[in-house]
């Protein structure tokens, strides 16, 4: 047997005999660090945390939604986009100074033609002949009259022409020359006011130009 004080034991002896040893105590100094050393963790944690919290507001990089709450997410522009690229195939329709138009009678009514025609020359049209209609619409033509001509016209001068006559008929022939024929019918009564006429340009010029791009959200 032997005597032995083994650390931790508080100082006292203890005696060994047999398999049987006394229970050894952990220092209760390295309880003590790692509680510390956790506690300093979480300390350490929360503060990084509250820091990048303020550089966030301060920065302006806080939630969108209460920054700006009257901002809406831009839509889609597809739409847009497609109508943007039909709009830039059309051409602008030409100024009614580029067009020459002849002006045809198909109606028993005598002075129609000349009449229309010093009206249409007023409003900046170019006047070629002036006369009764061809055999084909003598007498033929049911409505207000008929905007005839090439068919490289039908999306720019025919509409612009068609504009000066409510309920115009628009259509083209296989001609080679650019003139433009508005062949009087049997239901014209006079020319579209001049002021709505005015207005008709101003829309066929508008729906010529593309869209604005959406801006930028």
């Amino acid at each position: 047997m032997s005597m032995l004080t083994p650390p931790g034991m508080g100082g006292k002896k203890y005696r060994i005999t047999g398999d049987r040893y006394p229970r050894m105590r952990r220092p209760r100094h390295r309880r003590r660090i790692i509680l510390t050393l956790v506690a300093t963790a979480c300390v350490l944690g929360l503060a990084g945390w509250g820091s990048l919290q303020l550089i966030d507001v301060f920065g302006g990089k806080g939630n969108t939604a209460q920054a700006a709450p009257g901002k809406k997410k831009c839509p889609p522009d597809a739409e847009a986009e497609r109508a943007r690229a039909k709009a830039a195939a059309r051409k602008p329709p030409p100024s009614p100074g580029a067009l020459t138009v002849n002006v045809f009678n198909a109606t028993p009514r005598s002075g129609l033609a000349k009449r229309t025609a010093d009206e249409l020359k007023k409003r900046g049209f170019k006047i070629g002949k002036v006369g009764n209609a061809p055999a084909d619409y003598d007498k033929q033509v049911k409505g207000a009259g008929i905007v005839l001509g090439p068919k490289a016209a039908a999306n720019g001068p025919l509409k612009l022409l068609a504009t000066q006559l409510t309920g115009a008929e628009q259509k083209t022939d296989n001609r080679k020359g650019t003139d433009i024929d508005l062949i009087i019918g049997s239901a014209f009564k006079d020319l579209t006011k001049a002021k709505d006429a005015q207005k008709a340009v101003a829309q066929l010029a508008q729906a010529s130009r593309p869209p604005a791009r959406p801006a930028k959200c």
